[in-house]
């Protein structure tokens, strides 16, 4: 089974609002999902995010693979750094 952290659309029409998730690539956008890691609120800016450091480098060291979005928004919360770094330890 491969694993996508993607976002996951909540709100109502013109207010969007996501929920960064663990997700089968295979499920639907909107659909089933196997954890909730962190939120994004675009209309509130880049202070309205929210990730759970723990579960979200807990996927990534199990192989899950973040959509491009979802690495920009890991990137600005400093996890994909310590992602990179925790990995180059091991070696």
């Amino acid at each position: 089974m491969a694993v996508k952290l993607r976002l996951k659309r909540m709100g109502a029409k013109q207010k969007p609002f996501y929920r960064i998730v663990a997700a089968d690539s295979r499920s639907p956008r909107d659909g089933r999902f196997i954890e909730t890691i962190g939120t994004y609120d675009p209309i509130k800016g880049a202070d309205k995010i929210t990730v759970d450091e723990e579960k979200a480098l807990k996927w990534l060291n199990n192989g899950a693979e973040p959509t491009d979005t979802v690495k920009n928004i890991l990137s600005n919360a400093g996890i994909m750094k310590k992602y990179h770094e925790s990995k180059s330890k091991k070696n």
